[in-house]
């Protein structure tokens, strides 16, 4: 699940995203409204964690041109203010949810573990499961029945994106920009190399599902026909 941390204070934007990061989520940081707004509009990105107060855009300005444009990724501010003016105004202008600084790590996490709840394939916040194989987000482990495997972050990001999509084409762009950023220079033959360390860790647990490969297009995950 990728994340978007829009926020100027450089050691606390930081701070955030290293906390995202160790909670299983890949993120991007930027640090002013422009950059923030550039980065949004991509559509790749499963939440966004936007500051009202920011350089050269505000968040609330930033939140105007996101839902002009359609961008409907799921929006929490957060904002040193605590007037219930401030806050209608970004309710108003498309926030889904809003924190006031200062705030506890596990009230963020909720809440974007809220914002980023799907249906279907999800079972809980930290588990998900297709076909009978589950992925489990806490111990970053794939188990099939009582077998079960550990994956590295990068294999688990690309299996929760994976799941997330059964049966759907993901093209080796679309899997970059997820996992690895709209702006990373990784090359394609890095997710052939996870792609194939998720095979094996499949055969491993017996799962009863396989990853798919469309000729020069991408990847997709499908149950295993008898």
């Amino acid at each position: 699940m990728k994340l978007l941390v829009v926020e100027d204070e450089i050691q606390l934007a930081d701070a955030l995203s290293e906390i995202l990061r160790r909670n299983m989520y890949s993120v991007d940081t930027v640090y002013d409204g422009i950059q923030g707004l550039d980065n949004a509009l991509t559509g790749v990105y499963n939440c966004i964690v936007l500051d009202i107060m920011l350089p050269g855009m505000n968040g609330l300005d930033v939140l105007r041109n996101l839902r002009a444009e359609k961008i409907s990724t799921p929006v929490l501010l957060l904002t040193a203010r605590s007037e219930i003016d401030d806050k209608i105004n970004g309710l108003d202008c498309g926030a889904d949810d809003y924190l006031t600084k200062p705030f506890v790590t596990g009230e963020l996490l909720a809440r974007i573990r809220a914002l980023t709840r799907r249906k279907g394939e999800v079972r809980d916040d930290n588990r998900f499961e297709f076909n009978g194989v589950l992925l489990h987000k806490n111990t970053c482990s794939i188990s099939c029945g009582e077998n079960d495997v550990k994956l590295s972050l990068k294999e688990y990001q690309i299996m929760e994106l994976l799941i997330a999509n059964p049966r759907q084409i993901l093209t080796k762009e679309r899997i970059i920009e997820k996992i690895w950023g709209y702006e990373s220079d990784v090359d394609y033959n890095n997710i052939e190399v996870y792609i194939s360390f998720l095979r094996k860790k499949l055969s491993i647990i017996s799962a009863p599902v396989q990853i798919k490969t469309a000729r020069r297009m991408g990847y997709s995950i499908d149950s295993i026909e008898k």
